[in-house]
């Protein structure tokens, strides 16, 4: 599982396109929201959206990043609340297109950005609600305070945990026994919450929240929504989550290579990741699998060599022998453009025992790739240290280690008989700067 972040946008617009699957006529959600981006054309947005010049409105940026409130990004004039003009929501937006920002020390421009109506309540019918998902069991964050001291009332909060094996049935009571007692009397949000719950689960959520959650008898305002989605799932949830994008987030713009690899990912069945941490770092990694990429970055760490991290990510699903050559190479480009200073650098391939993957196969896409690298794989220093397991994982390791020696690249080979991440403990024993 990957999780990925997603847009508020994305995510509200989500929970609209199937809002009649899980909530009927039962709750009503009016969804009206823009996203606005530098290539939108702010004078045509009028003339598309009709509504915008007859309500009241509200602006934010849309960038994976929270605390906006807190932060002076919600445009809506609080001496004055609900006298937001489209002309005062476009102003702001496009002088704070021009504002370079300061966010977590991270530096950067706003680029994305969110109008939507502005949504009169009371305080009173403020309330929170968050999911996410665990190794056994799913949890469900309730509470009557939403808003954006939620966390400082943290102790009002109620944590439902939900079994994976639960019944529908189950999982609606549990949901009402738990939910928070000042809102016993209030029934709409405990079975708000269980069809939220549903679609959380049926759409491959990884962490959803809508903090507040206005509730005005059956009328449903998520006014501000966080979603996550299990980005190995696009090909059967892409009907239900629509044509959604994964976002950098601020201050987080792709290299051309991660571009690359997540343009590949789009088009594929299997599973390609790649992030840049350090370009210069002295340790690379290819690892096969989501959870064995954390495992062997979590390793690394472990061993006090974080900051000489250069990569991560993953290639998984049985990707083609194509789709790894292609992943390889951008990641050898990348390793191979400068020597590192304290010696050779080190290229960890591992993974854990696949269940469906073919390790001979996606070796081969390996072996091209250090075909057509061998020159600059050398010319820089790099040594190779190998462990995997899974089919054909005997006819890859031998095939490997025979083309690695072939070229004269220095090679360790192992197979499931070794611990996955004791190559990494080899390799940066082995390999430590006198």
């Amino acid at each position: 599982m990957a999780q990925r972040g997603i847009r508020e946008y994305d995510g509200k617009r989500i929970l609209a396109q199937n809002w009649e699957n899980y909530f009927g006529n039962d709750f009503e959600y009016d969804f009206k929201s823009i996203l606005i981006t530098p290539e939108t054309d702010l004078d045509k947005i009028p003339e598309e959206n009709p509504w915008v010049k007859e309500t009241p409105l509200v602006a934010k940026p849309d960038m994976l990043f929270g605390k906006r409130g807190k932060l002076g990004l919600i445009f809506f004039k609080k001496e004055k609340p609900g006298d937001v003009s489209w002309e005062d929501a476009k102003q702001w937006i496009k002088q704070k297109m021009t504002e370079e920002i300061e966010i977590n020390t991270v530096k950067g421009y706003l680029t994305h950005f969110l109008v939507e109506p502005f949504v009169p309540h009371d305080q009173s019918d403020e309330y929170y609600v968050a999911i996410t998902t665990g190794e056994d069991e799913d949890i469900i964050y309730m509470s009557a305070h939403g808003g954006i001291e939620v966390e400082e009332n943290w102790d009002k909060v109620v944590e439902v945990k939900i079994p994976i094996t639960a019944s529908d049935e189950e999982i609606k009571k549990i949901i009402k026994e738990n939910v928070p007692a000042d809102i016993k009397d209030k029934e709409n949000y405990a079975e708000f919450v269980y069809r939220l719950y549903k679609l959380f689960r049926d759409l491959h959520f990884t962490y959803l929240e809508i903090n507040p959650l206005v509730m005005v008898g059956n009328k449903i305002y998520p006014l501000d929504f966080v979603g996550r989605l299990d980005d190995t799932a696009q090909f059967v949830a892409s009907k239900n989550w629509g044509d959604i994008e994964f976002p950098a987030g601020f201050g987080g713009e792709l290299s051309p290579e991660e571009k690359y690899i997540k343009e590949m990912d789009e088009k594929s069945g299997a599973s390609l990741k790649l992030t840049i941490l350090n370009p210069k770092g002295r340790i690379w990694t290819l690892v096969a699998g989501g959870g064995a990429s954390v495992v062997y970055a979590d390793t690394v760490a472990d061993l006090g060599a974080v900051k000489e991290l250069a990569n991560y990510g993953e290639y998984s699903g049985n990707p083609s022998r194509t789709e790894t050559r292609e992943y390889v190479k951008t990641v050898f480009d990348l390793m191979t453009r400068e020597r590192h200073l304290q010696g050779d650098k080190i290229l960890i391939i591992g993974g854990a025992i696949a269940n469906f993957t073919d390790v001979a196969k996606t070796f081969d896409g390996i072996i091209d790739a250090m075909n057509e690298y061998a020159d600059k794989l050398k010319e820089i220093g790099v040594k190779i240290y190998v462990r995997r397991g899974g089919p054909n994982y005997e006819v890859g390791l031998k095939r490997i280690k025979e083309a690695a020696e072939k070229l004269g690249i220095p090679i360790e080979v192992y197979g499931p008989e070794t611990h996955m991440t004791e190559i990494v403990r080899k390799a940066i024993d082995e390999n430590k700067v006198a």
